[in-house]
């Protein structure tokens, strides 16, 4: 059994780690605050300033900054996408921390346990077969979401199945569950091949999107990232022993097996509100843990709130991209965060031997 050293990181000590919670907060606000300006649609920075205090606080000109064209595109488009990159970059950030703790496997992120393949497998049915429409206009979504829970769900069942789940077990339960939600999948757009809007409409969920973002689904997000995080930093005890395994543990008193459970449980759910808001965006909780782990070590106290503001600044700028890298279009961001995360992670594997940090 290998030896974990906690604090592996380049960057060591209280203060140099405190130092990059600021900097990072404060990057995240002034981020927020400024691409809140960038758009294919030129608006003075005053302006888009000027909406924001009215809407907030009603400090201005109703005439001018209450309604209208620039109010509605500050207030109802650019603004909400970027609260929920910001929201959902830090649920799928903390989502794949816990993920690979529980499966002990640099290499695991929220999808690699089927989740994505669940969520795409719920999206699928909901815009080819019609299934849940009865849910209203958000039905492809909650299809998507109860597509995702119910993945997560049967790789906890297939992994107790005659013995307790270990992280090899969860492994092997989410590739094989993985490979059914994806065979149906490819088999309903085959059948349905000849509906070619709605097979579009398929591959676009897949590929991830911010541009449904509202209010309302803000709210729930933030406040459900929120709470993820906040309950996954009051475990990093447990998470710590997770990385020494279950025999490890045990001569310590502490049994793993419920607790690996649970957390899979609160992952999913973090995952799978993700998706219900945005659709399939993979890569953030594989490239950000990887990132912070390297600068900072393995201990969860601080990766896991140093993962929560870097996954959600790199979703932030990454949905800025997706708006204006592109003439009269929009980049689907799942593609982006493969394309910017794929070599990034080669390039942090290249660079040095890589586990969780120990020597293994």
């Amino acid at each position: 059994m290998a030896n974990i050293d906690f604090k592996n990181g380049v960057l060591k000590g209280k203060p140099i780690y405190w130092i990059a919670v600021l900097v990072l907060a404060a990057a995240l606000v002034i981020s927020l605050l400024w691409a809140v300006t960038i758009g294919s649609v030129d608006l003075a920075v005053g302006d888009v300033y000027r909406v924001i205090l009215f809407k907030m606080f009603g400090i201005g000109d109703a005439e001018l900054y209450g309604s209208g064209s620039m109010s509605d595109i500050v207030w109802f488009v650019r603004l909400p996408r970027l609260v929920l990159a910001i929201a959902i970059g830090s649920g799928l950030s903390i989502s794949g921390v816990v993920m690979q703790a529980i499966v002990k496997n640099p290499l695991a992120d929220p999808y690699v346990l089927g989740i994505s393949s669940g969520a795409s497998l719920g999206a699928t049915l909901a815009i080819l077969m019609g299934i849940g429409v009865t849910f209203g206009e958000s039905y492809v979504g909650i299809m998507a979401f109860l597509g995702a829970f119910a993945v997560s769900v049967g790789v906890i069942f297939l992994a107790n199945m005659g013995t307790k789940a270990t992280s090899v077990k969860l492994i092997l339960a989410g590739t094989a569950l993985s490979a059914i939600c994806g065979a149906v999948s490819n088999f309903l757009l085959y059948v349905k091949s000849n509906s070619s809007g709605a097979v579009n409409a398929v591959v676009r969920w897949t590929m991830g999107s911010l541009a449904a973002a509202n209010w309302e689904t803000n709210k729930l997000l933030l406040i459900t990232s929120l709470i993820g995080v906040l309950f996954f930093w009051s475990q990093y005890r447990t998470l710590n022993l997770m990385l020494l395994g279950d025999e490890s543990a045990i001569t310590l008193g502490t049994d793993l097996h419920r607790w690996r459970i649970l957390y899979l449980v609160v992952a999913s759910l973090l995952v799978g509100f993700s998706v219900y808001a945005a659709g399939v965006i993979g890569f953030v909780g594989l490239i950000i843990p990887h990132m912070v782990r390297i600068l900072f070590g393995t201990d969860h106290k601080r990766l896991i709130p140093l993962c929560a503001l870097l996954g959600a600044l790199f979703l932030l700028w990454a949905d800025v991209l997706c708006r204006v890298i592109l003439e009269r279009t929009e980049l689907p961001i799942g593609i982006l965060t493969s394309m910017v995360g794929a070599p990034v992670f080669i390039y942090l594997m290249a660079r040095k031997k890589y586990g969780f940090g120990g020597k293994e």
